[in-house]
């Protein structure tokens, strides 16, 4: 799909073109701090009897900590869903759909030593930011989940409360990791749910420190040998390009 582009100017050969908004940007690096945050945590709470971290209260805080920094990574992600309909046209998650048509020319193309240039993200970029993206999603939603069925914190954390408080207990009072006031048979019914979100919020982290570090290396591959300026326009939102681009209209 084709983007008209109107603000652009031409400067010793190259056209510059104001590509990634705001938006974007501002997700894109908030979301770093967010992600590289929360696997740091992450990794705290997996290894802390190797760190010396010991006792129930000091694993509740670690759990609540890395909670509060998921709900700020899930605002931030929420928003650039939202964008993702409502931003510019390189941000619109409708420029940005993978086809396998497109990655198999650009492959051809770059065999051929050309080196086709987008304004947006190439066909492999397509399909990396869909991979990326729905990874994201399915982190957050697991996160939620582990934290309303673990530590009781919303937006289940009320829900599932109610209902494990045994009768005549009021569900505010039931507290993490203390069975008090709990109904354990309707505890150990929700046991296979937080298990099952906990195991796929934890590989799914896995997969995603992988496709980071694959995201890295072909950025810098790609600005290296392909398109330079690619890692400059994330942070200035603009590109500059000599010649034809793939993805604007002549």
């Amino acid at each position: 799909m084709s983007h008209e582009i109107s603000n652009e100017k031409v400067e010793n050969g190259l056209v510059e073109y104001r590509v990634w908004d705001k938006g974007i940007r501002i997700f894109h690096w908030v979301n770093v701090l967010l992600v590289t945050t929360l696997m740091f945590v992450g990794l705290i709470m997996l290894f802390k009897s190797e760190l010396g971290i010991s006792g129930l209260a000091a694993k509740i805080r670690l759990k609540e900590l890395h909670t509060v920094i998921g709900y700020m990574f899930a605002i931030n992600l929420l928003i650039r869903l939202m964008w993702g309909f409502a931003g510019n046209p390189f941000a619109k998650f409708s420029s940005m759909r993978p086809k396998i048509s497109e990655l198999s020319i650009y492959k051809q193309r770059l065999k051929m030593g050309k080196n086709p240039q987008y304004l947006g993200h190439n066909p492999i970029g397509k399909f990396a930011v869909l991979t990326i993206m729905t990874l994201l999603i399915v982190i957050m939603v697991s996160g939620l989940i582990r934290a309303g069925t673990d530590i009781y914190y919303p937006p289940l954390g009320g829900a599932v409360t109610r209902y494990i408080a045994a009768d005549t207990v009021d569900p505010a009072t039931i507290k993490a990791y203390d069975n008090t006031g709990v109904n354990l048979d309707k505890k150990a019914n929700i046991k296979p749910y937080k298990s099952l979100a906990g195991d796929i919020h934890l590989y799914s982290v896995y997969l995603l420190m992988l496709l980071i570090l694959m995201h890295i290396i072909g950025v810098v591959l790609v600005e290296l040998h392909h398109q330079p300026g690619i890692i400059s326009a994330m942070f200035s939102g603009k590109k500059r390009i000599a010649g034809q681009c793939e993805d604007v209209n002549g």
